[in-house]
């Protein structure tokens, strides 16, 4: 997919694992920064509603039994399903990720050419093993300390320590997103601390397109 030039410098991706506290970053950056914000999460939400491309194409793709009789995808048996299976997810993010990425860019090639942002940032958990890394001028990883993110798993979703542990190792280990980042936050202390992190980062994100601009 060729990516818009125009998109691509005025985008900043943020990333990172499981619990990190990648939204609340990503918010908070596009709030400081002045910036329109895209999620990736939420495109999928709205491409899975029945009749949208997304819903056709798992509905083409990995069958009916992942559906509900009133047509509505199984969420939480396909997630369930995910986990234990990953030529499913493999064969999932094949039909979502080209489908979720073009709307994303669609929406935010129309933002800017309307004039309603002129910067933007894009959270993208699965950024690095979707491969879109290049769609981004910049792009920063999120990280915090595995026992703060186990424990931030289980106080959100309710689950036990070893099923908090099984959703991080099923993901890309953070050491290797940190590995490729632009730049990184640590999110494992209190959200000032964090603050302050993002408020450092903030001079440094599109300066150089907009010197050139």
């Amino acid at each position: 997919m060729m990516v818009s030039p125009l998109v691509r410098e005025a985008s900043v991706a943020v990333t990172g694992g499981i619990a990190t506290g990648k939204s609340r970053v990503a918010a908070c950056l596009a709030e400081l920064g002045g910036a329109g914000r895209l999620d990736a999460d939420a495109v999928c939400r709205e491409l899975l509603h029945p009749g949208q491309p997304g819903w056709l194409a798992l509905r083409e793709g990995i069958g009916p039994a992942f559906f509900r009789p009133d047509g509505e995808l199984d969420r939480p048996l396909l997630r369930e399903r995910l986990f234990a299976e990953p030529a499913l997810r493999a064969r999932v993010d094949e039909l979502l990720h080209p489908l979720a990425r073009a709307a994303m860019h669609r929406q935010a090639e129309a933002w800017l050419l309307a004039g309603r942002y002129h910067r933007l940032v894009a959270e993208v958990p699965l950024l690095f093993e979707a491969g879109w890394q290049a769609d981004y001028r910049q792009v920063v990883v999120v990280m915090a300390a595995p026992e703060v993110c186990i424990a931030r798993l289980m106080q959100r979703d309710g689950v036990s320590r070893q099923a908090a542990v099984q959703s991080m190792a099923a993901q890309m280990p953070l050491a290797e997103k940190v590995r490729l980042a632009d730049y990184v936050l640590d999110n494992s202390g209190d959200w000032e601390a964090t603050r302050r992190q993002i408020g450092e980062l903030l001079p440094l994100l599109w300066l150089s397109s907009e010197k050139n601009s």
